[in-house]
């Protein structure tokens, strides 16, 4: 495998433009632990998410020690375990009792689990097999963590409305996540490129949905003022008023015989 090095223009371009971008992903939560700091409580949030992609950067992380060299890997995925333990840290200081119980219990699962492959790829698999090994599951890992909102995208389709898909965000993983499959391909690594087109194509998917119904919603907003009247062009709130207005007026039908006095 391919060591990283300064001297490969190409590698060290895709290794720093994929840490500037993971960072910022990493930095996307900060609001919303920002808000929950200031209400003080943890409202509907759940830890999972943060939970699993810590244990993702420790084994990814791990993964890169190993390989020595691979020092865009291992900034990058310290910078991850730094801000997850920060966002798990404030979520259990206002969790209420059983989310913050849960919490800890992913936790304790999160160090059992991350122990016993420490122990079976140190004593058990070794050399090449232990890369691959421990680069499969990281691979897998991160597959999963890129395919998990699509959980959104279902509900954006059931619903018809975008509101709960952060669009800003799924664009900034399907570019983190591009620039990692060339530093991937470039290093012949195939855990990287595998994991990480799996988060291009989730990605991709997002935003595609999110065109698709975020068109049909703005076009169904159009409706009401366009069905108004035909022919008028109503570009205030009182001139919509004077249309509705007008079409009830010319909708009224007097009876036979029925006398219509002249206005005063």
């Amino acid at each position: 495998m391919a060591a990283f090095s300064i001297h490969n223009p190409l590698v060290f371009t895709f290794g720093i433009l994929g840490n500037l971008l993971t960072f910022l992903v990493f930095l996307a939560p900060g609001p919303t632990f920002y808000r929950i700091m200031k209400k003080k409580s943890t409202e509907e949030f759940q830890s999972v998410p943060y939970v699993v992609t810590l244990l993702s950067n420790m084994l990814w992380l791990y993964y890169a020690i190993i390989l020595s060299n691979e020092i865009p890997l291992i900034t990058v995925n310290s910078f991850g375990c730094f801000m997850e333990a920060i966002y798990i840290s404030i979520y259990i200081a206002y969790a209420p009792y059983k989310p913050r119980m849960l919490t800890l219990t992913l936790l304790l699962v999160n160090f059992v689990g991350l122990g016993f492959i420490l122990i079976f790829t140190n004593f058990i698999v070794k050399g090449a097999k232990r890369i691959e090994f421990l680069g499969w599951i990281c691979a897998t890992l991160l597959a999963t963590m890129y395919i998990a909102p699509l959980g959104i995208t279902k509900k954006v389709i059931e619903t018809k409305s975008v509101e709960f898909m952060p669009i800003s965000l799924s664009f900034a993983i399907v570019v983190s996540a591009a620039m990692w499959v060339c530093y991937g391909f470039l290093l012949k690594d195939l855990h990287i490129v595998v994991a990480n087109t799996a988060g291009v194509i989730a990605g991709v998917v997002q935003i595609i949905v999110y065109m698709i119904y975020k068109g049909k919603a703005d076009t169904q907003a159009k409706l009401p003022i366009t069905h108004l009247n035909s022919n008028a062009n109503p570009t205030s709130d009182l001139e919509i008023i004077s249309a509705k207005e007008d079409n009830a007026v010319s909708n009224i039908q007097p009876k036979e015989g029925t006398p219509i006095d002249p206005p005063n």
